[in-house]
């Protein structure tokens, strides 16, 4: 089974400038051929992220449905989230 909070911290870590901040968590979903994945940063960072017309986001979301799809036949499902909006 692959570790997707540890791949998905490998793949943001770069590109976040508050490191110490950075946040990656798996949730439960109500659906068994999901995995929810929680990305909670800063709000610079989180726009970082997410990238100009969520280019960024997509293609992080893209890398990881192929591992997703792959490794265990679920979808992966990404969510950004600014500390300021979890809180």
């Amino acid at each position: 089974m692959v570790d997707y909070e540890a791949v998905v911290m490998n793949l943001v870590r770069p590109i976040v400038e508050d490191k110490e901040s950075l946040s990656v968590k798996i949730m439960e979903s109500l659906d068994e051929h999901e995995i929810l994945v929680y990305v909670y940063a800063n709000n610079d960072d989180v726009a970082r992220l997410i990238g100009r017309k969520g280019s960024m986001a997509s293609a992080i979301r893209h890398m990881m449905s192929v591992a997703s799809r792959k490794e265990e036949d679920k979808r992966i499902n990404i969510k950004f989230e600014s500390y300021g909006d979890a809180l």
